[in-house]
């Protein structure tokens, strides 16, 4: 899958602050800002005619709040947007309502430029994580989603994406497959393969048992549990 930076619009009443978040944003070469907006009417002309994939959005704005911007958002036809607050609005209730109406994160001013870049690093794993699930979702996909909880940390040098190819390999077969098959099929290595079998026989998410091949060679072949 060929991932596109994250084209995003910057909704803040303040020009100075918009133009330090564009700023920020331009040090992630993930995210691409697409234009700016001083106000609720603003954003939401801007959302129809710029299509981002994502809004930076202030609560405070000169003509409608951002929750009711929020609220439009949502209710609008077509793709989504994500939205994520950046406000000094930390009022309880505000925040709860922010949550209700479906944003994706809250970050509270005032806040580091570390904080910053590392919240918009959680949404794009998030984004990504999203965009590489299939169309069905076991449970623990649907909580990760649901509670914004990312997977397990897997261990040094094994990546989520080639993971998911390794398990949905499995899932072709209605019988167990070597980690040379499963290479062969991935367009991995065996030895790739193996370690990634493996940890899912580790995790509980693969079985493993003999197999028998040529000169009576011992292999093993691995399926998912």
């Amino acid at each position: 899958m060929t991932h596109h930076p994250v084209r995003t619009l910057v909704v803040d009443d303040d020009f100075a602050v918009a133009a330090v978040h564009r700023g920020f944003l331009d040090a992630l070469p993930d995210f691409t800002v697409i234009g700016e907006a001083h106000g609720g009417g603003e954003a939401l002309r801007a959302v129809d005619t710029l299509h981002p994939d994502l809004v930076l959005l202030d609560i405070h704005l000169p003509d409608i709040s951002g929750l009711e911007v929020l609220t439009r958002l949502r209710a609008r036809p077509g793709p989504p947007v994500d939205v994520i607050a950046v406000t000094a609005a930390r009022e309880r209730e505000t925040v709860r309502q922010a949550m209700s109406r479906g944003v994706d994160h809250y970050l509270v001013k005032p806040f580091t430029r570390t904080a910053f870049l590392d919240r918009m690093r959680e949404y794009l794993a998030r984004r990504t994580e999203v965009q590489r699930l299939g169309p069905w979702l076991d449970q623990d996909e649907v909580d990760q989603l649901l509670h914004h909880r990312p997977r397990t940390a897997l261990p040094k040098g094994l990546s989520p994406v080639t993971l998911k190819l390794v398990v949905d390999t499995l899932r072709t077969t209605d019988h167990d497959l070597s980690a040379q098959e499963v290479g062969d099929r991935a367009g991995l290595s065996r030895v790739s393969a193996r370690r990634y079998l493996e940890h899912l026989v580790t995790t509980g998410k693969a079985e493993v048992q003999p197999r028998y091949g040529m000169a009576n060679r011992p292999a093993h072949g691995y399926r998912l549990t």
